[in-house]
């Protein structure tokens, strides 16, 4: 078991920039990969970033350019530095841990205004 908890969510203008953070404690070694999605109201859940152990990274082409992922392995911990945030950056993100199975994290608001 892969237990996840995030911070870093909020409300932020547009142009702004919001770091949010996941740490996972439990069964740790046997993470393969982590990283964030978002859902936003009426849609379905999506990747935004991911980061494997190995330090390989992909991003959705819509936060290209103005999200950045990290990992730190020491402390089990991945962050999503988000800038030049935009209406349709607006969701929940969700941390998620690549272990054989998905473990997820709670979720944590982001919302962008006008």
């Amino acid at each position: 078991q892969v237990q996840l908890v995030e911070s870093g969510g909020g409300l932020v203008q547009a142009g702004g920039s919001l770091r949010l953070s996941c740490t996972a404690s439990g069964d740790t070694l046997c993470i393969s990969a982590m990283g964030w999605f978002r859902e936003a109201p009426g849609k379905e859940r999506d990747l935004v970033a991911l980061i494997t152990r190995g330090g390989s990274i992909d991003y959705a082409d819509s936060v290209k350019g103005r999200f950045t992922i990290a990992r730190d392995n020491a402390k089990n911990t991945v962050y999503l530095q988000m800038n030049s945030l935009k209406p349709g950056d607006t969701a929940v993100y969700y941390c998620n841990a690549d272990c054989e199975v998905d473990f997820w994290g709670q979720g944590t608001q982001v919302t962008v205004s006008s």
